[in-house]
C-alpha cells in the first residue's frame, strides 16, 4: 500500500467562518498598479480584515477604519501567538509538521505570500516570522539549502536516497514549498522517475525511516535561526 509512506494532510482551513480569498498580481513598481493590489479578505473574531501588499485595513470596535502597515500587523499577529523567539522556536522544532503551524497562523490573519512580496520573496515563512516579529537576520531559501549541503547531512544516506533528498531540497530552495512534508509529492516529478512511493521509502528503510529523514532534513534546514 503506497499510502503507508505518510498520513493524509489535514484540512488547513480548520473550523470557523469561511474565508473569502482574492489574490491578484501587482502592477509595475513605481508606476501604480495596472489592476487591483494583491489582497486577501478574511474574518478574524468576527472582524473583516483586508490584507493588501503593504497595509492592512479593518474596522475597530468604534466603527473607525484602522490602517496599519502589513509588517506591523504581521508582527502583532505573530507575537499574540508566540510572545518570544524562544517560544516560537520550541514550537517549530517540536512540530512533526511545520505546515500545521503555518496553517494555524494563516487562520489568524498572517498572509505569508503577500508578506513575502513586501519583505523579500526569497525568504520562506520561517524566516519571515523570525525577521518580522523578532528582528532576526534572515537566510534565503537558497542559503538554507546550501547550509544543508555543507553540514554533512547527506553523508548519512546512500546514493539513491541522497538523490531523493537532493530533489526535495531543490524543490524547497526554488519555491519554498512545505509540501516536502507531504508524501503525495513522491507521485510528482522527478520522484516518480526514481520509483514508486513505497520503493522510495525502502531506500530509507521503510515508511518510518523516510519520515525520519524528512524530519532530519527540516531540522538541518532550520538549525540556524
Amino acid at each position: 500500500d503506497e499510502g503507508m509512506v505518510g498520513e493524509d494532510t489535514p484540512d488547513p482551513s480548520g473550523e470557523g467562518e469561511p474565508q473569502e480569498i482574492l489574490v491578484q498580481p501587482p502592477g509595475p513598481p513605481g508606476e501604480g498598479p495596472t489592476g487591483p493590489e494583491p489582497r486577501r479578505k478574511i474574518r478574524i473574531d468576527g472582524v473583516a480584515v483586508t490584507i493588501l501588499l503593504e497595509r492592512v485595513e479593518y474596522m475597530d470596535e468604534h466603527g473607525k477604519l484602522v490602517t496599519e502597515s502589513l509588517r506591523d500587523y504581521s508582527r502583532k499577529t505573530i507575537l499574540k501567538e508566540y510572545a518570544s523567539l524562544d517560544e516560537f522556536l520550541r514550537s517549530w522544532n517540536s512540530a512533526d509538521r511545520k505546515r500545521a503551524i503555518l496553517d494555524e497562523m494563516e487562520s489568524q490573519g498572517l498572509a505569508f505570500d503577500i508578506l513575502g512580496q513586501d519583505v523579500n520573496p526569497e525568504l520562506d515563512a520561517f524566516d519571515l516570522i523570525c525577521h518580522v516579529a523578532y528582528g532576526q537576520p534572515p537566510l534565503t531559501r537558497k542559503q538554507r539549502a546550501a547550509k544543508v549541503l555543507n553540514n554533512g547531512f547527506f553523508s548519512k544516506h546512500g546514493v539513491e536516497a541522497r538523490a531523493v533528498l537532493q530533489a526535495l531540497l531543490d524543490r524547497y530552495a526554488d519555491a519554498g514549498q512545505f509540501d516536502i512534508e507531504d508524501p503525495a509529492v513522491l507521485h510528482q516529478k522527478p520522484f516518480n522517475e526514481i520509483g514508486k512511493p513505497l520503493e522510495i521509502a525502502r531506500l530509507f528503510g521503510g515508511p518510518e525511516g523516510y519520515k525520519k529523514a524528512i524530519r532530519e532534513l527540516e531540522a538541518s534546514l532550520y538549525s540556524a535561526a
